[in-house]
């Protein structure tokens, strides 16, 4: 019989550590078949010597994992429990062509990009968790203009408003704007109570709450009271050239070829801009082709365009919306009436 101790910060980092209702300990016990008891904020584990071993080989990656990024994944627990598996999502992935580079040829990525949080006295890592996140990121990093196709809860919005927002960090753009299309008004904002914001805040929340994550939110207000963040809809992004600007279309699906091409082509002089969205929720009416797809058909070919496709292995919210996800496209692969 072996032992060995893990000493914890405090009952926050334990919780953290454990998981959901202590679903990660029950797993990484099942794994390795060890005792393992909290004393404290001492975490005590017992059992075979190699299991032991095993056990808090674990415990501390994961620590050290929470401590780096103040959050533990699902993702993170599947990838350091079971790496064989890992490796296998990330070879699927490849094989689905989870990046085209128009311009380039295959890159070696890993999963740690970062990018500055927060303002000057809050800085922290935003690190990629998956290696079709890294890819994205780097994409983003080296394109002017990128399309990313994924299902729900991939990070595509988060994180292309955190490249947004780390452009803007460093002064290489000098405006951020937020557009999304507002399939549920019509695209006719009239009848809606309020001022601009007022109308399009449902529209663009998802966006608004990735930038409140990020910034403290009177440094959000400062910067859309000075005109350095800007939100809109799309239909008000007819007519404009924008210079320096960083632009995030989100729910790209939702756009018709129309007007993706016109959103497209208000890129001005030193300008980026990044498309979000999940081809498979398309809001528009029937027969009415998404400019999404559309769009990554007619310029996946084009240099200094990046198509990125997430799968559902970049999933890094709870590991029931991969379930759910998986289920769906099942489902719906089967031919099955899916409404």
């Amino acid at each position: 019989m072996a032992e060995a101790n893990i000493q914890l910060k405090d009952q926050f980092e334990a919780q953290a550590l454990f998981g959901p209702q202590d679903e990660y300990l029950r797993r990484v016990r099942n794994l390795t078949g060890t005792q393992i008891v909290l004393r404290g904020t001492t975490v005590n584990v017992s059992g075979e010597s190699e299991q032991v071993d095993r056990c808090e080989d674990l415990l501390r990656e994961w620590r050290t994992i929470l401590r780096a990024n103040t959050e533990l994944l699902e993702s993170d627990i599947v990838r350091t429990l079971d790496p064989d598996q890992q490796s296998l999502n990330s070879e699927a992935d490849t094989d689905q062509g989870s990046i085209v580079f128009a311009d380039s040829g295959k890159d070696n990525l890993t999963h740690d990009v970062r990018m500055a949080r927060g303002g000057k006295d809050k800085v922290a890592a935003i690190r990629a968790r998956t290696a079709g996140q890294a890819t994205y990121m780097e994409a983003m990093a080296k394109h002017p203009l990128v399309f990313c196709d994924g299902p729900a809860g991939c990070g595509k919005t988060y994180l292309a408003v955190a490249q947004a927002l780390q452009a803007l960090r460093e002064e290489t753009v000098r405006k951020i704007v937020l557009v999304r299309p507002a399939v549920e008004a019509g695209e006719k904002l009239g009848f809606l109570p309020g001022d601009m914001f007022a109308k399009v805040n449902p529209f663009v929340r998802p966006l608004l709450d990735a930038m409140n994550d990020m910034l403290d939110f009177d440094q959000v207000r400062r910067l859309m009271a000075n005109d350095v963040i800007e939100i809109a809809p799309l239909a008000f992004m007819r007519g404009r050239t924008l210079n320096d600007t960083y632009m995030i279309l989100d729910e790209g699906q939702n756009t018709t070829t129309t007007q993706m091409k016109m959103f497209l082509t208000r890129m001005g002089i030193n300008s980026r801009i990044v498309v979000t969205g999940d081809a498979t929720q398309n809001d528009l009416p029937k027969g009415t082709k998404s400019g999404l797809v559309d769009g990554i058909q007619r310029l996946s070919n084009i240099k200094g365009v990046a198509i990125v496709r997430l799968t559902g292995h970049d999933i890094v919210r709870h590991r029931l919306v991969r379930e759910i996800v998986s289920a769906y496209e099942t489902t719906e692969g089967s031919g099955s009436d899916a409404d």
